[in-house]
């Protein structure tokens, strides 16, 4: 008896018991659709982020004001504390904010061979309105300068960006982002917004650009934004009390310099002394993305562990079932064994079996979680997501579901004696 016989015999059997091997088959199916399904949608969430970030630059970095972790009684006052030397050092008052005259103050001295831009959160959850269409209320209010655009990773698709006038005169006009325009416009012609007069949380503003769509996901929204010039901050009470400073050098390898000269100098702008810390943070552009990423490796750690439990409860049923079939095949045991059959194919034989229907649970498992988790990827406009590696860890992990749940059963049947067999009723 060769392997193909026990192959086939194995084969045979499994597509004669339907009811049970189907049983069978979804458990270990639905056990790698969780995992596959949960991985795919997870790597769709991925890909969104990617997408979303990579379109900062990474090239680019922020200085931004840092929060005190310890709340003193009154803003201008200095905390003091001993150096491991015994020395008395000044630490500076971590409440400061940064101002417009600091910021522009750093943009009029910074050296380093790079764009330079101010800006500022004046609003967040604002809704805009052109005669009687109006947007949900979750767009953003940016107040910047004419470098914001190209710092931020904005691009103009129509219009004009602002000019140094338009800055330093804080005119009520605006860069609309391409999401709120096709609400208000339509989405046909979105470029129908310029030169139009919009209100943006109750306030006026003429459109004199439309911002290409960065194919915003549904983590930054970055589609959903109106920029004006950041002296209009009178203008929007909910605006930030606290400038942000971006900057953006030619090439990755210039960061670490940038950022040496960006401390310097704003040390200097704030008149900071020699013993105090920082009282700001630098920030790159591809921080939130890390943290992001971090998180979902978590969760894909968290699925693994969902699907892996999910498949050892399944390998306990299909151990199960096939020693019911060991039982109720006694007789064809006992036949196979007198027409000259060896244990050890008899052996091959329940091990097959158990493996085919192991890998059909994966086979249909991984059709259906890549298209579960892609209905996920739909929702967040990504493109279609394989998680190949995992589709191949699926296999392999069946692969030994399969051989793990039928070694007992084939061991128990290849023992049986052929006498014994051929009388068992």
């Amino acid at each position: 008896m060769t392997i193909t016989d026990s192959f086939t015999l194995a084969f045979r059997t499994v597509r004669g018991n339907r009811l049970r091997t189907g049983i069978t088959v979804a458990i270990i199916a639905f056990g790698i659709m969780a995992l596959i399904g949960i991985i795919t949608a997870i790597q769709s969430m991925d890909q969104s982020l990617r997408e979303s970030f990579s379109s900062m630059g990474t090239n680019a970095f922020n200085l931004r004001y840092k929060e005190s972790k310890v709340r003193l009684g009154h803003h201008d006052r200095e905390e003091v504390e001993l150096s491991k030397r015994g020395q008395k050092v000044k630490k500076s008052n971590l409440g400061k904010v940064i101002t417009k005259e600091q910021a522009i103050a750093f943009k009029q001295n910074f050296a380093f061979p790079s764009l330079v831009s101010i800006y500022f959160a004046m609003g967040r959850n604002i809704e805009c309105r052109y005669n009687n269409k109006k947007t949900n209320p979750i767009s953003s209010v940016w107040g910047g300068d004419e470098n914001y655009l190209n710092v931020n990773g904005y691009t103009l698709k129509t219009g004009r960006n602002f000019s140094n006038l338009d800055v330093e005169s804080g005119r009520n006009v605006c860069l609309l982002g391409y999401n709120i325009a096709t609400k208000l416009f339509g989405e046909e012609m979105p470029e129908k917004c310029l030169d139009k007069t919009i209100q943006v949380g109750g306030l006026e503003f003429r459109v004199i650009g439309l911002l290409k769509s960065k194919g915003s996901s549904s983590f930054l929204r970055q589609d959903e934004v109106v920029i004006t010039p950041y002296n209009n901050s009178a203008r929007f009470g909910s605006a930030s009390n606290s400038y942000t400073i971006g900057v953006m050098v030619g090439q990755v390898q210039q960061l670490d310099a940038a950022i040496g000269e960006t401390t310097a100098l704003f040390r200097s702008v704030r008149k900071m002394e020699p013993t105090e810390e920082d009282n700001f943070l630098i920030e790159k552009s591809d921080k939130f993305a890390e943290l992001f990423i971090g998180f979902l490796s978590s969760i894909t750690a968290s699925a693994g562990a969902i699907g892996l439990i999910t498949l050892i409860g399944a390998a306990i049923g299909l151990m199960n079932i096939m020693l019911v079939s060991v039982n109720e095949r006694t007789k064809e045991v006992g036949l196979i064994k007198a027409i000259g059959g060896k244990s050890k194919d008899v052996r091959l034989q329940f091990l097959f079996e158990s493996m085919i229907i192991s890998l059909l649970g994966a086979l249909f498992g991984i059709i259906l979680g890549v298209l579960v988790g892609n209905l996920f990827g739909l929702i967040l406009h990504t493109g279609f997501v394989i998680p190949w590696a995992w589709v191949v860890a699926g296999i392999i992990i069946c692969s030994l579901v399969g051989l793990a749940a039928g070694i007992y059963p084939a061991m128990k049947a290849a023992k049986l004696n052929p006498i014994v067999a051929l009388r068992y009723e």
